[in-house]
């Protein structure tokens, strides 16, 4: 199976329980479960509709989903993404797909940020390599850096520590 620089769509089928199975470009099929998402954000709550829901097609050239009478589209990238977190084979993927979708970082800026190549999180990206548990780790400790007021992170993924005197 060939890598893709950015995920396109071949094909999207509607399964049960707001799940689609989607095929790209490169062959790669995945199921993934939009079922949180739709229940979590009220932009997608028309999905609801079962039979809204087996409208779904896919548009633009394969670069997304969409639901033409409630006027919802969702991103082959964000499809991707989430049905590889979903699928992953262990945990330590799981956060690490999750954490790249989540903060929507460049290859060279999740690099920069964790500290490995940008090579090392394309292979991790795509699930050609087993992510390690200290990159894992890693992610969760970058969530917790941004989530905390004593510790700014700079644009560049660079961290300073403000210390208490």
């Amino acid at each position: 199976m060939l890598p893709m620089k950015r995920p396109r769509l071949r094909s999207a089928h509607v399964l049960s329980d707001f799940r689609l199975a989607l095929t790209f470009i490169n062959g790669q099929e995945l199921t993934v479960d939009l079922g949180m998402d739709i229940h979590t954000y009220p932009g997608l709550r028309p999905l609801l509709d079962r039979e809204v829901f087996a409208t779904a097609v896919v548009g633009d050239e394969g670069w997304i989903v969409e639901w033409v009478d409630p006027d919802v589209q969702i991103g082959a990238d964000t499809l991707y993404m989430d049905a590889l977190a979903q699928n992953a084979q262990d945990e330590n993927t799981r956060i690490f797909i999750d954490w790249r979708a989540r903060t929507g970082l460049s290859l060279n800026d999740a690099a920069e940020a964790l500290g490995v190549s940008a090579r090392s999180i394309s292979r991790y990206s795509n699930g050609r390599e087993a992510v390690p548990r200290s990159l894992a780790l890693a992610c969760l400790g970058w969530d917790s850096l941004q989530q905390r007021s004593s510790i700014a992170a700079e644009d560049t993924g660079r961290y300073v520590v403000n210390r208490k005197n």
